[in-house]
């Protein structure tokens, strides 16, 4: 895996995977699958606008699909881009707060093609819930977004989690999320799933953070961890936090290598992306009005 600490190659299982493996990234493609509508946490960065063809970034969406729908998509993706190598649920809410859509989708996949990689993200709330269903599914590779490890921290992050039903605030829902994120990892460590740590760099908010996460993200299985910059979206409650600079990126990104292996090529794609990384052709599918279905 090449890496800005240079630690070495990519096992085997990464070198296919554009998203685990820069290396990979320059010969393989990738198709997120938007069968995942609904968000079981509040994200002060996060404004959703399913209909906005022109941003790009991550809980963005043309449409919403059916799971039969999304297979059907798959299978023109790989007619047109036979280069794909990975099929992903990234949203545009969180795929485990959407698990029969999420499993359905994933299993049509499978059914259709044994060996495609199959991954998907989540903000980790319910993955101790699922991880023995992402084991039956062999699920090869897991992104979840932990952004802190200090509840303080999370508390200006997150507006509020629903978890089993009822919504949870301030500190309560922090604290809840925190726990759930390190069971879930925890209950995945060491199964062979390849699990990668997302955090948003969120310039007075965490900053001062990253690198404990990444210690942390290490003993909780963690292979890989990707610093994203913040994209800050219209309407969402941090629009008016400046962007990191490319350098201040840069420099979080070395202090979090001296941890554990980071991904530093991310695109901080759409939930219907496809194609290679920053090569994206959702154009050339099927993308037009916007459908949302529930």
């Amino acid at each position: 895996m090449r890496t800005q600490n240079g630690r070495g190659q990519a096992p085997p299982l990464l070198t296919r995977h554009p998203c685990f493996s820069e290396d990979a990234s320059k010969r393989f493609g990738r198709i997120h699958l938007p069968v995942a509508p609904k968000c079981n946490i509040s994200c002060n960065y996060c404004s959703r606008k399913y209909d906005c063809a022109n941003e790009s970034r991550p809980g963005v969406t043309s449409e919403i699909l059916l799971p039969e729908e999304a297979v059907e998509r798959f299978l023109q993706a790989m007619k047109a881009m036979p280069y794909i190598s990975t099929v992903g649920i990234a949203g545009p809410g969180d795929s485990l707060a959407n698990p029969e859509k999420t499993f359905h989708t994933l299993e049509l996949v499978r059914s259709v093609s044994a060996s495609l990689h199959l991954c998907l993200s989540t903000n980790g709330l319910m993955l101790a819930d699922y991880a023995d269903e992402l084991l039956r599914l062999k699920v090869g590779y897991i992104t979840v977004t932990v952004n802190s490890t200090d509840i303080a921290a999370a508390e200006k992050i997150y507006r509020w989690v629903r978890f089993r039903g009822k919504n949870y605030y301030g500190q309560e829902g922090a604290t809840l999320l925190l726990e759930r994120q390190r069971e879930g990892l925890l209950k995945l460590k060491g199964k062979g799933i390849f699990l990668k740590i997302n955090i948003l760099y969120i310039p007075g908010v965490n900053d001062s953070h990253i690198q404990t996460v990444a210690q942390q993200a290490k003993e909780m299985g963690a292979h890989l961890v990707n610093v994203m910059p913040l994209i800050p979206a219209p309407g969402s409650a941090f629009e008016k936090i400046k962007r990191p600079e490319q350098v201040e990126l840069e420099k979080m990104q070395i202090a979090v290598g001296s941890e554990i292996e980071t991904m530093n090529h991310c695109r901080q794609c759409r939930s219907d992306a496809a194609g290679m990384l920053g090569k994206e052709s959702v154009k050339e599918l099927k993308c037009q009005s916007i459908k949302t279905k529930t």
